[in-house]
């Protein structure tokens, strides 16, 4: 087969390089189309290497096409790998098929895989922090070429190294491919039943984390599709489980976690710090705001967005852009959340108005690159939440916004600024319906925590509203309080069965407050403080 892939290479008028499998170089461009990628040699031997990936796991047949057989497209996609200071580190090469074609109980049936949650992600490196020991990446190399599936798949030849001797032939495919609808599925199948062959215990809650425990000592593995970060308290397992891992798959990335997920991820004795700083002035050159003067706060207190239906038009297209690149860099940066989600609410039809208040956030941005999250060493264990809300603030609807946030001993892991369902009638319900949010997202780290070997009995929830707390600690149904939806009173039935404790907090120390409304500088700088967003250590 490999002898058949030189061939190929040869019909391509590439023959001088095609054994030239692993170059020194890589290239700076990313092809346009296959043509494009065969005048290159760096790209050629990027499909080869891709193409001898699949010969090593066994991933297809060549066969005649049965009868009334609909083979699946497949395609080259081209991907530049950078590494943490942008450079690019490897010319990737990847054969998709096209599995739009797909047709439902024919060539596919379940599809849905476990993706971890951001918040799992910082739980880990938080708790990984506290207990003083490093964290591990690994990349497995072409993971879904590891997944076995069920179903009778067909592809055509790839594009470019299409066989001489059997033009007409088909692939039947005895593993995943890229593209194909079931293939995350495929891959997490093959890697979680490994992990549990080797000993690993599946997370109750968060399926894509893994324990292995062995007397006192612990191995802890978070997956992420096939991302895979790990680390415990004794090196002899941490070394186990990496030669375990390299036996089993191939891996193309194993070392100290640096990069991850987008993150930026710095490992002390002091602590992780954790930020987008690289991100950050990516974003600030791709929106040409690099010159742009900085500003202490991501928005003015006197900032009042409605549609602004008199105001003139902006592009829709650019407009959306920035809105969906500064969510994702809300993963470190809960300081912007608020205003972000702000300036989301109006992504149908945006205004210049709305753009200012957009580039108002890349001026603080560009006052603030290095921000990131700080999660110490010396911080316990103890899970805390903070909730509030702003009565009424929506111009649009006059819903109002709730903020919430969640902290493992003095490490922010979990946050959220989002405006509620529904029209508060007053300023207790709107607080009310946001500690029932903090209540569930508190719930659902109990249960995750639990895997990490940690377990609490009443988690504070500070609010700053005591109608709040006492609707929720009366257990009579009054006039005040029979319009408020029954679901947010499981806020009181966690209190009564001892899960939750609501704890009054004054508003000047609700460290949620800057996930609601715009604040002053000084209030804003303490809280984001408060918040362990700082500059790196």
């Amino acid at each position: 087969m490999l002898g058949d892939l030189n061939e190929r290479v040869t019909r391509s008028k590439v023959t001088s390089i095609a054994g030239f499998a692993h170059s020194a170089f890589v290239a700076s461009f990313e092809p346009k189309d296959i043509g494009h990628a065969l005048s290159d040699s760096n790209w050629v031997n990027a499909m080869h290497e891709e193409l001898e990936n699949f010969e090593r796991n066994q991933v297809w047949v060549l066969v005649e096409p049965p009868p009334a057989c609909n083979p699946i497209g497949t395609k080259w996609v081209f991907k530049n790998k950078q590494g943490e200071d942008g450079l690019v580190v490897r010319n990737k090469a990847r054969l998709v098929a096209q599995g739009f074609c797909q047709k439902e109980g024919i060539d596919f049936e379940e599809t849905f895989a476990p993706v971890a949650r951001l918040e799992a992600i910082r739980i880990f490196l938080a708790f990984a922090a506290s207990k003083g020991f490093k964290v591990f990446q690994m990349d497995v190399k072409s993971a879904f070429l590891n997944g076995f599936i069920e179903e009778e798949v067909y592809v055509k030849q790839p594009p470019g190294f299409e066989n001489p001797k059997f033009p007409n032939r088909v692939y039947k495919l005895q593993k995943a491919l890229y593209g194909l609808k079931q293939a995350p599925r495929a891959w997490y199948d093959r890697l979680k039943t490994f992990l549990l062959a080797q000993g690993f215990k599946m997370g109750c809650v968060d399926k894509t984390l893994f324990l292995m425990r062995s007397g006192t000592d612990f191995l802890l593995v978070q997956i992420y599709v096939d991302d895979i970060i790990f680390g415990g308290s004794s090196h002899a397992l941490v070394s186990k489980f990496s030669e375990q891992m390299s036996r089993e798959f191939e891996m193309s990335m194993m070392g100290e976690l640096q990069f991850f997920l987008g993150l930026q991820i710095k490992q002390t004795p002091q602590g992780t710090f954790v930020h987008q700083a690289k991100y950050t002035r990516d974003l600030l050159r791709k929106f040409d705001m690099s010159d742009l003067s900085p500003q202490p706060t991501p928005i003015s207190t006197s900032t009042a967005l409605d549609e602004d239906l008199d105001g003139e038009a902006v592009d829709q297209k650019e407009y959306r852009s920035m809105i969906g690149s500064l969510l994702y860099l809300t993963a470190t940066r809960p300081d912007i959340q608020f205003g972000v989600c702000l300036c989301a609410r109006y992504q149908a039809s945006p205004r210049t108005s709305h753009r200012q208040v957009v580039k108002r956030i890349f001026r603080y941005l560009k006052f603030t690159p290095e921000f990131g999250l700080w999660y110490s060493a010396d911080s316990s264990l103890v899970l805390v939440g903070f909730s509030d809300a702003d009565f009424g603030g929506c111009r649009l609807d006059r819903k109002s916004t709730s903020g919430t946030c969640q902290f493992l001993g003095t490490s922010l892991v979990s946050w959220s600024s989002r405006k509620q369902a529904s029209v508060a009638l007053s300023s207790t319900e709107a607080e009310y319906v946001a500690a029932a949010s903090c209540c569930s997202q508190i719930l659902w780290m109990k249960q995750t925590l639990q895997d990490y070997g940690l377990s609490f009995g009443r988690v504070p929830i500070f609010v700053d509203n005591m109608s709040a707390i006492s609707i929720a600690k009366n257990p009579v149904l009054h006039s005040r309080t029979k319009h408020i939806d029954i679901r947010f009173h499981f806020l009181r039935d966690n209190h009564e069965r001892g899960h939750i404790d609501l704890i009054h907090v004054p508003s000047e120390r609700q460290t949620a407050d800057i996930l609601t409304k715009p604040l002053e500088q000084d209030t804003f700088a303490r809280l984001r403080g408060e918040l362990g967003v700082c500059y790196p250590f």
